[in-house]
């Protein structure tokens, strides 16, 4: 026999299928593990490992030193698992402020680059601040007098590199008999490692009057920069006896200009650089250099560790310091079968 359900029953089943469906749907939510939109919004990883986003502005790819630190980040931050927006600024600081804006927009986890100048960067640094996205400076520094505004500095100590040159110049060109004739070729006007790689060179120098800077001028760290400064040096000096160059590569153009005006590189006129690229590497092996400090730029590693910290809240060092080393021809010519730049 068939019933039939009166009307205010009817209701009361309609409202405890809705009522179970709602619960339903509830508790989907709740599971709904790698749904998208699962781990929330925003740019923060979640707990659950959301990538990390980093966003880089490299100074240039002015130098071989700059290619192997391009890699070095690349390479690591596709091992780290890390996604890498990557920005060449052409050695322009407008366009290093401009990407650092774009990557604020697009709330990228953490912001890493290397200035191409040391000052003027309060401004953008501050826009990261605001928007809660950690900087970390590497290779070269800022002069900013608020440290807040960066999380650590991840590079080499350049003034111990011009002290390091300095050194070898005070124990392998004597200057007992009279003054010596140095030529420098500058990195680019206002960066970090062309003012303190001078101050560091100049401040050991100082020991003895005898060792004189006749002549400084910025070769911009770039290999045809380098030859055409040691052109105008030496028509302007032709009692030349040692070249500082703060990069192999406008040592390796001075080069060219030392040989073109008939002089023998390496002995007519002592070579000191700094970097130890392979070129350089080679061009020391080969007795055209005479001294190299090294200047390591496979910071790639180090700078994803880094980044994997600042990201999960952890205490960083403000300064980290990487390991390096100095070369003569014998330490070079065993270095180069394995070197990876």
């Amino acid at each position: 026999m068939r019933t039939t359900m009166t009307l205010p029953a009817l209701r009361k089943r309609v409202a405890a299928l809705a009522i179970t469906a709602a619960a339903a749907l509830v508790l989907a939510a709740c599971g709904g593990g790698g749904e998208a939109g699962g781990g929330g919004g925003g740019s923060a990883p979640a707990d659950g490992g959301e990538k990390i986003t980093l966003g880089f502005s490299q100074v240039g790819a002015e130098s071989g030193w700059r290619t192997a630190n391009t890699k070095s980040v690349q390479d690591s931050a596709a091992a780290a698992g890390i996604e890498l927006k990557f920005s060449d600024a052409q050695q322009k600081q407008e366009n290093q402020i401009k990407a650092i804006r774009s990557f604020i927009q697009q709330r990228v986890n953490v912001i890493a680059f290397s200035p191409v100048v040391e000052s003027g960067w309060d401004t953008v640094l501050m826009e990261a601040k605001r928007a809660n996205i950690p900087v970390i400076l590497t290779d070269r520094a800022v002069d900013s007098p608020d440290t807040s505004l960066y999380k650590t500095f991840l590079g080499s100590d350049f003034i111990e590199e011009g002290k390091k040159a300095g050194e070898w110049l005070l124990k392998n060109v004597d200057a007992s008999a009279g003054p010596v004739n140095i030529v420098e070729l500058q990195g680019t006007t206002g960066s970090a490692p062309a003012i303190d790689r001078q101050q560091g060179f100049a401040d050991v120098i100082a020991q003895n009057p005898n060792y004189k800077v006749i002549a400084s001028q910025t070769g911009d760290f770039t290999r045809s920069g380098g030859k055409q400064v040691m052109e105008a040096f030496l028509k302007a000096n032709p009692d030349i006896d040692v070249l500082y160059a703060h990069n192999d590569d406008m040592g390796l153009g001075a080069i060219e200009a030392i040989e073109a005006a008939g002089k023998v590189p390496g002995q007519d006129i002592k070579i000191i650089t700094v970097d130890a690229v392979k070129d350089g590497m080679q061009a020391l092996a080969d007795g055209k250099i005479n001294f190299i400090v090294e200047c390591n730029p496979l910071l790639g590693p180090q700078l994803m560790e880094l980044v994997k910290k600042v990201v999960a809240g952890e205490e960083v060092p403000a300064r980290v310091v990487t390991q390096e080393t100095t070369f003569d021809t014998a330490a070079a010519k065993a270095a180069l079968p394995d070197r990876q730049y």
